[in-house]
């Protein structure tokens, strides 16, 4: 992990969630991640049980930064931090 990474990380903690994904699914939500990191630089979204159906957090948290071209910097629990 470089110095920037584990730095992102740092600040990771004090972001709130601002996105939240639900039956919707990932292709819902990409849009708006775009849209919130051009006014941010970490957006922290939370993964709702009606979303995750049978795949894990980490599998919809790369599916959904792929679609948003974002990096995922964690995820941790039933949320993921993007930048």
């Amino acid at each position: 992990m470089t110095k920037d990474e584990r730095t992102l990380r740092e600040r990771a903690h004090e972001v709130d969630a601002t996105l939240r994904v639900g039956k919707g699914g990932v292709d819902a939500v990409a849009g708006e991640l775009e849209s919130q990191l051009r006014d941010r630089d970490l957006v922290k979204v939370k993964f709702l049980r009606a979303a995750r159906g049978g795949t894990t957090t980490d599998e919809l948290a790369e599916r959904l930064a792929e679609q948003a071209a974002a990096d995922v910097i964690e995820t941790r629990g039933n949320t993921a931090t993007y930048h």
